[in-house]
C-alpha cells in the first residue's frame, strides 16, 4: 500500500529523476561513522539537496538513501519502495532501465518510535554494494517527522516501509546494517567486503 505525504504529491505528480548525480561514500568512510546533525534551515537548497539525493537512488539503483551516504552529515533521508525499474532492450541493441510509478518519501529530522514486532528481511546498502543480509528488524513502527518545508508529520509504517525507514534511520545514527549482524557474520562480511573492494581500487 502506497504512503504519500500530503506536502510531495502535486510536486511529485509528473516527477522524473532527473537531477545531479551525488557521490555516493562506501564503507568504511569516516562520514558514514558520524551521528548526523539536526536539519535546521528549510530553503531551496534543502529541496535541491533532497531532488539530488532520490535522482542518484534511483540510477543507483536503490530504495533509500541517507545524507551521510553523499557525504553531509544531516539527519535526512530520501526513499521509494514503489518504483518500478524495468529493463528494456533498444531496436540499436542497447540495453537501458525505464522507471516509472514514482512514490518518493523525504524523511527529515526523523524520530522512530512505537516499535512492534519482529521481521526478518535481507536488506543490502548502496554504501556496502554486493552484500546482502538477513537483517532483524521492528515489523511496525511510528516515525515523526518533517517534510522540506518543515511541516510535521507522523507516519505508521509495518513490514518493508518499516524495515527501510529503520535501515536509512541507522545511517543517521553512524551505523551501516553490517553492524546489526552477529560478532561473526559481521568480521565475516566485513572482510570480504573490504578485499572486494581493495581489488577494485
Amino acid at each position: 500500500m502506497k504512503s504519500t505525504i500530503p506536502i510531495y504529491q502535486e510536486a511529485f505528480n509528473d516527477y522524473r529523476p532527473e537531477g545531479e548525480d551525488l557521490k555516493i561514500y562506501t564503507y568504511p568512510s569516516p562520514v558514514l561513522k558520524k551521528i548526523a546533525e539536526p536539519v535546521e534551515r528549510f530553503d531551496g537548497e534543502l529541496k535541491e539537496l533532497c531532488l539530488n539525493m532520490l535522482a542518484t537512488m534511483y540510477r543507483a539503483p536503490g530504495i533509500g538513501l541517507a545524507a551521510p551516504q553523499v557525504g553531509i552529515s544531516q539527519r535526512l533521508f530520501v526513499m521509494d519502495i514503489d518504483y518500478k525499474r524495468e529493463k528494456v532492450t533498444r531496436s540499436d541493441g542497447t540495453v537501458e532501465f525505464e522507471l516509472s510509478e514514482f512514490n518518493p518519501l523525504i524523511f527529515i529530522n526523523p524520530i522512530i518510535e512505537n516499535k512492534k514486532g519482529e521481521i526478518l528481511y535481507q536488506e543490502g546498502c548502496l554504501s556496502v554494494p554486493g552484500i546482502y543480509e538477513d537483517v532483524k528488524r521492528a515489523e511496525s513502527i511510528t516515525v515523526h517527522f518533517q517534510d522540506w518545508e518543515g511541516n510535521e508529520h507522523t507516519l505508521n509504517a509495518q513490514e518493508l516501509l518499516s524495515v527501510c525507514i529503520q535501515h536509512e534511520n541507522d545511517h543517521l545514527d553512524g551505523i551501516v546494517f553490517l553492524e546489526r549482524l552477529s560478532l561473526i557474520k559481521r568480521n565475516l562480511l566485513t572482510k570480504k567486503f573490504l578485499k572486494k573492494k581493495k581489488k577494485k581500487a
